[in-house]
């Protein structure tokens, strides 16, 4: 299996660029997207657990726009083979005084594209 080969990492850099866009400007119809539409997607957030697509999509559409701006830091994304991919950042918001955010995404290509098939998010003190 090749790890990180140019081409598929430039996909999935361009797809967790994307997300990373939508997310900062609440962009919701983005961010179900790049979600897999399945029961077996599920995200762990700070505050909630959401196992499939249908919970996540409620999620995100219930969620307040305000404070979404945030800036990241020490992203990590490493492509196994050329459909599996897994992406690693901190993250930083104004209101999170004295603490950094974690976020962990495993993508997969699908025939539609890239698609995130499990994510967390927490945060932590600095």
């Amino acid at each position: 299996m090749k790890i990180n080969d140019p081409a598929v990492l430039a996909e999935v850099e361009a797809a967790f660029a994307a997300y990373e866009r939508a997310l900062t400007t609440n962009d919701v119809t983005t961010l179900d997207a790049l979600f897999k539409d399945s029961p077996q997607t599920l995200r762990y957030g700070v505050g909630e657990n959401l196992y499939g697509y249908a919970e996540i999509a409620a999620f995100r559409a219930a969620r307040s726009p305000v404070g979404v701006m945030r800036t990241i830091e020490r992203t990590v994304i490493t492509a196994y083979g050329d459909a599996m991919a897994t992406a690693n950042t901190l993250f930083r918001r104004d209101s999170m005084v004295g603490k950094i955010g974690r976020q962990s995404q495993t993508w997969v290509k699908f025939p539609e594209g890239w698609r995130v098939v499990s994510a967390h998010v927490s945060v932590i003190a600095e």
